[in-house]
């Protein structure tokens, strides 16, 4: 518990000290706003943004296509790795497709999807899936492969089934690796619908810092990237607690690092 408020401290000491001497150096006019605006003002435009209902249009427009990007891309990516990582000929035969698949720059895929679907949501739902997908799929794929043959030997004795083995076996093996690849993902997911709506869109936070930059507005730019921060770190905060409660086998002592 002390180690855990002296942690909180230090952080508290770090933001002040980035901050304050940020704010300091543009107040000296050792920094150059045009380039670096002071946090105030970034706060200022946050807080105007955050004022302001419609506001909550474009967060609710980018929250959906992260929303859905995840999912669908999480959904496929588990899906597709647990398949493989039980099936090795099947990976075989895979194996060179996806390693193909996932080199090509996903940023190259975004004008695609948007010739394909339109500038509407679901070009940016498809390249939020296409960032999640692969980072989940490794992943599951990997866990299932470490599963120890020991335990699936005991299994099968026991008289477990394909069925009981996936429930009871490989899915509980794989869980901290699907759940290290879930938190991950929301980082993709988000890139993936702020890109999409960068290049093409009539609303959402990937618009709002796109105006922002066309207008040479830093501030706007910066409080964009500043509630995007936000942002993410509250859906971690949850998957934070779901990690907890779906793995509260795991020992306390390899969830903290001393």
């Amino acid at each position: 518990m002390r180690n855990n408020v002296t942690d909180r401290i230090v952080q508290l000491l770090l933001v002040v000290v980035l901050f304050g001497g940020w704010q300091a150096g543009v107040s000296a006019q050792m920094i150059d706003p045009f380039f670096f605006p002071a946090p105030m003002a970034i706060a200022q435009q946050a807080w105007e943004w955050l004022s302001d209902p419609g506001f909550y249009q474009h967060v609710g427009i980018t929250l959906a296509e992260t929303g859905l990007g995840y999912v669908i891309g999480t959904t496929l990516g588990v899906a597709g790795g647990v398949w493989l990582g039980l099936s090795r000929r099947s990976a075989r035969i895979l194996d060179p497709f996806i390693k193909g698949f996932n080199a090509i720059p996903r940023v190259v895929l975004a004008p695609i999807f948007v010739l394909w679907l339109g500038l509407g949501l679901w070009s940016k739902v498809a390249l939020a899936v296409t960032l999640v997908f692969f980072t989940t799929f490794f992943n599951a794929m990997q866990g299932v492969r470490e599963v120890n043959p020991t335990v699936l030997a005991n299994a099968r004795i026991l008289g477990a089934g394909p069925s009981d083995l996936l429930r009871h076996v490989y899915f509980p093996a794989a869980a901290s690796w699907i759940l290290s690849s879930l938190r991950t993902s929301v980082g993709f997911a988000v890139v993936g619908a702020i890109i999409g709506e960068y290049l093409g869109a009539s609303a959402g936070l990937g618009y709002l810092i796109a105006q922002a930059e066309g207008n040479f507005n830093a501030v706007g730019v910066f409080a964009g990237i500043a509630i995007l921060a936000v942002f993410v770190l509250i859906i971690d905060a949850f998957l934070d607690i779901a990690e907890n409660r779906l793995i509260a086998w795991r020992p306390n002592a390899a969830r903290e690092s001393a």
